[in-house]
């Protein structure tokens, strides 16, 4: 897909929804784009990286991301994905934010964008295609957000140490060998990270952190296995840490995730 504005998948007239199903291999990325309507995309399997502007969202299976219309955004896949996006008119949503925003996909919402895909286009003149329209966009105003999002910094030595702790998000090289790697100091990187992401480094590394582990949970992982992955000698460092950012531990919220999406729709 081109760099730009992408018209060929908004809805045209007389349609309120149109949908796109596609398989993307592993490690494929999709260049820096925007629609003219609102989209949501949503992978059946894999996880997504998506980038606008700063900002990094992680989109695990149960889970979509909003983008509000004319929103530039590229996405990665680390993974194969099965992705399936719902492409919205502007004029049918009135209480999504007009920024970027990770969804929680409930079984009901899941099928909804699944059947919408089956059919291809919800048109205005039939009245199944306009009570499907209502429940999605029902469910999608209702549903929960999730704080699995992060900065970028655009200093180019400070984002070259970013990349790095997304490759490894351990945390087993220090600040201090990071910066050399790039050719600054540490407190030039510190002072970037402040002024540019608006957090010190180690509170955005512990970010990271929480969407590699959002990620793990949601793939199986044990909380035990999550934190040795993370890089925590001892799990109970990394139980406090999430629940820092969560207000429930990380065991807690997974089951909460899973009994959500085990219920019958």
């Amino acid at each position: 897909m081109r760099q730009g504005i992408i018209t060929a998948y908004d809805p045209a007239q007389g349609v309120l929804i149109s949908t796109l199903a596609h398989e993307y291999p592993r490690g494929y990325a999709v260049a820096n784009h925007a629609h003219q309507s609102h989209q949501v995309i949503y992978a059946i399997k894999g996880v997504m990286h998506v980038t606008s502007g700063q900002a990094v969202w992680t989109v695990p299976p149960h889970f979509a991301l909003w983008i509000p219309a004319r929103t530039f955004h590229a996405i990665r896949m680390p993974e194969a994905v099965s992705m399936r996006t719902l492409y919205i008119r502007r004029d049918l949503v009135s209480k999504l934010p007009p920024a970027c925003m990770v969804l929680h996909i409930t079984p009901l919402l899941r099928e909804l964008i699944v059947e919408a895909v089956r059919i291809g286009k919800l048109r205005v003149n039939k009245r199944i295609h306009c009570s499907l329209r209502s429940l999605i966009i029902d469910q999608l105003e209702s549903a929960s957000p999730t704080p699995i999002s992060v900065a970028l910094p655009q200093d180019s030595r400070a984002r070259a140490v970013a990349n790095a702790v997304f490759e490894d998000p351990r945390g087993i090289q220090s600040l201090a060998t990071l910066s050399q790697s790039v050719g600054a100091s540490v407190r030039t990187i510190e002072r970037v990270f402040r002024r540019e992401v608006g957090s010190s480094f180690v509170l955005w590394r512990r970010q990271v952190r929480v969407i590699k582990a959002v990620e793990l949970l949601v793939s199986g992982k044990s909380v035990k296995e999550t934190s040795f992955a993370l890089g925590y000698r001892q799990p109970t460092a990394f139980v406090e840490m999430f629940r820092g950012i969560f207000g429930e531990t990380p065991s807690a919220w997974i089951r909460g995730v899973r009994s959500v999406n085990s219920r019958r729709v």
